[in-house]
């Protein structure tokens, strides 16, 4: 190969080396990659109603009408059979409005879409019971009032802090007849255990831009994920860090009576 290439004009013979770096420069922008684009999602008022079906329902105990609304978000990415090349991970790169993610952290149950969605549904209802618990934990309601909770097309567990701050501003408001959320829109998200502990979600730099855009001006963000979310935070939109649905709550009261301080990122 040397001494052929030796024999060849340099035009010639740089034309046929650069042949195999050409053939991987192309392999590398249309073979698919292992990564997920992300872009801010749908908001639901957990207040109100979606799709014809009240997100929220309660028996056994007397609710209360409620202004305002609590916006649960989401994100929407590519799916996890979805073919994503070199040209669309450096486009998502580049972009405030979308995310260039791990796969395996949008999908983290792996398999195929049938098995993931099945996977997310079964997080979805987790979470649901483990809010509807923790609200009436801390409510201190007894066993004979029933939390049920529906939102289709949804899932996964990071709505459950708002599925609570739900159910208590439905049942108890501020607990001297006023809103929790003031009359504002409150949006937020976090995973809610049955004791109230919030936890981590991901993707909350695009959750607060669908907050914003579906006219939130207050997001709750768990604490730890602070730093993310004010990365591209929209303006007119301000953040409360939360650790625990009591600190959510008290947060939401001393906001809505203008006493007491409201912690910040």
């Amino acid at each position: 190969m040397l001494s052929r290439l030796s024999s060849l004009s340099r035009p010639k013979a740089v034309a046929i080396c650069a042949l195999p770096v050409v053939a991987l420069l192309a392999t590398a922008v249309f073979a698919p990659l292992p990564f997920s684009v992300a872009q801010p999602g749908l908001t639901a008022n957990v207040l109100g109603s979606n799709k014809g079906e009240q997100v929220i329902t309660i028996t056994g105990a007397e609710t209360r009408k409620t202004r305002g609304q609590l916006r649960m978000t989401t994100i929407e990415a590519t799916g996890p059979d979805a073919h994503v090349g070199l040209a669309d991970v450096l486009d998502g790169w580049f972009r405030t409005d979308q995310a260039v993610m791990p796969r395996d952290a949008v999908y983290p149950s792996g398999g195929d879409v049938k098995e993931i969605e099945k996977h997310n549904e079964a997080e979805m209802k987790q979470s649901q019971n483990a809010a509807a618990q923790a609200a009436l934990n801390y409510l201190g309601e007894d066993d004979d009032v029933k939390v049920t909770l529906k939102l289709s097309d949804v899932g996964g567990p990071s709505a459950g802090l708002l599925f609570s701050l739900g159910v208590i501003d439905k049942l108890d408001g501020d607990g001297s007849g006023g809103d929790l959320t003031g009359g504002r829109v409150i949006a937020g998200t976090g995973t809610i255990d049955a004791a109230g502990k919030v936890g981590a979600v991901g993707g909350v730099a695009l959750k607060t831009q669908a907050a914003r855009r579906d006219g939130a001006t207050v997001f709750l963000v768990p604490k730890a994920e602070c730093s993310d979310a004010k990365s591209e935070l929209p303006k007119g939109l301000r953040l409360i860090p939360v650790t625990t649905l009591k600190g959510a709550v008290n947060s939401l009261m001393a906001l809505e009576k203008g006493k007491g301080s409201v912690p910040s990122c």
